[in-house]
């Protein structure tokens, strides 16, 4: 049975459309099969076409019992769902049905704020530094605030997500033909750490999927229909 792993929290604008699309991309880049669930109902599905990984639309109640429903009928597969924003009964529902529940955050107070009480809303998930800064001063602060504000929390902070400029690339509507190689290093990286806390039997250096692009996709048959 599938696993699903759902990107939520109150706070909008912290990533999670990024880090979902940034975790399926790691995951397919480690061999792993794996949908992205698009719930915002103020989004458009993206077209799977060359990715490694597919895309699923469950903008209405009934499309995500329906998805949901067709994840865990597939073995050895991933869903991510893309929870949205300022969605607390969202957030609850998704929660409930979860393997494994990520927040993410930016180094603001406002958003430490909000995690806070979504880590204490949501006693089994973790919080995700997402869109971090890679300048060594901004950085120093933004994890003094972490230490300071998240300090009995820290058991439950992952590794940062440092902001990439190209890490929109993942969120075009077609996906481009190759991505840079810091985007690739960061997705599998966030990858690699929900392989450890699902302890997913995926080797780290396991090779690239035989297949790519459409061909990919078109192997992916099974689950097909939640992209419809």
């Amino acid at each position: 049975m599938a696993d699903i792993i759902c990107v939520i929290g109150n706070k909008g604008g912290t990533g999670k459309t990024t880090l979902s699309h940034m975790l399926c991309q790691g995951m397919g880049l480690l061999g792993q099969r794996s949908v992205c669930v698009l719930t915002d109902t103020h989004r458009e599905p993206l077209d799977p076409a060359d990715r490694r990984y597919l895309i699923a639309d469950a903008r209405s109640r009934e499309a995500l019992t329906k998805v949901v429903d067709k994840i865990r009928s597939l073995k050895a597969w991933l869903g991510v769902i893309d929870g949205g924003g300022n969605r607390t009964e969202m957030d609850r529902r998704l929660y409930g049905i979860a393997d494994l529940v990520l927040l993410p955050f930016r180094d603001s107070h406002e958003d430490i704020r909000t995690v806070i009480r979504d880590l204490e809303m949501f006693p089994r998930a973790y919080a995700v530094p997402t869109q971090w800064p890679t300048n060594a001063w901004q950085r120093e602060a933004a994890e003094k605030a972490v230490a300071e504000l998240l300090g009995p929390y820290r058991d439950r902070i992952l590794d940062p997500v440092f902001s990439l400029s190209a890490s929109k690339l993942l969120l075009q509507r077609s996906f481009p033909g190759s991505l840079p190689t810091p985007l690739t290093n960061a997705s599998r990286a966030v990858a690699h750490q929900v392989i450890d806390l699902l302890q997913l039997p995926i080797e780290r250096d396991a090779p690239l999927p035989a297949l790519g692009g459409r061909a990919a996709n078109a192997s992916m048959a099974p689950a097909a229909a939640m992209a419809a």
